[in-house]
C-alpha cells in the first residue's frame, strides 16, 4: 500500500495520520476519511469526552483498511480547540491509545481556535512531503 493521508474529521477535533515507507521518496494520497457527528453545545455528544469521541473514527479507519500496517503510523495530528478541565490533555495521543493504535505512535494536538482543523491538515501534508530543501552551515560550506 502507498504512503497515506488518513483524514477522519470532527467539529472540535481532526485527525491526520501520515504513514511513511523508509526514506523512499512520499507522495500524500487520501485512502479513506470519515467524520464523527456534529454536536451542540450542550447536546446530546455533551457527556462523551473529546478523546473517545475522537477515538471512534480511527477505530472505524481501522476497522474498513485492515491492510494498513497501523504500526507503520508516524503520527496522530488532532486539532482540537478550547480544550479544559479533562479535556485539556493530549487528545490526539489519548484518541491513538483508545483506538489501539500501537503504544509506539506518538500524537500531536494542535489549538489554534477556529484553525485547528486546518492547521493539523497542513501540518501532516508538510510532514508527509518529500524534502526538496538542502541545508548546510556556513562553516560545513568553507570545508
Amino acid at each position: 500500500m502507498p504512503p497515506a493521508l488518513l483524514l477522519p474529521t470532527m467539529r472540535s477535533a481532526n485527525f491526520a495520520a501520515t504513514i511513511r515507507e523508509d526514506s523512499t521518496p512520499m507522495s500524500a494520497f487520501i485512502c479513506d476519511a470519515i467524520r464523527t457527528p456534529i454536536g451542540r453545545y450542550g447536546g446530546a455528544l455533551s457527556t462523551v469526552r473529546a478523546d473517545d469521541l475522537a477515538a471512534a473514527p480511527i477505530a472505524a479507519l481501522k476497522d474498513r483498511n485492515s491492510g494498513v500496517d497501523w504500526a507503520a503510523v508516524e503520527d496522530v495530528i488532532y486539532g482540537c480547540a478550547n480544550q479544559a478541565g479533562e479535556d485539556n490533555r493530549n487528545v490526539a495521543r489519548m484518541a491513538a491509545l483508545l483506538a489501539d493504535l500501537p503504544v509506539e505512535v506518538p500524537g500531536t494536538t494542535i489549538n489554534r481556535l477556529c484553525g485547528s482543523g486546518m492547521d493539523a491538515v497542513g501540518m501532516a501534508a508538510r510532514g508527509s512531503a518529500p524534502a526538496t530543501t538542502t541545508w548546510s552551515s556556513p562553516a560545513a560550506s568553507k570545508a
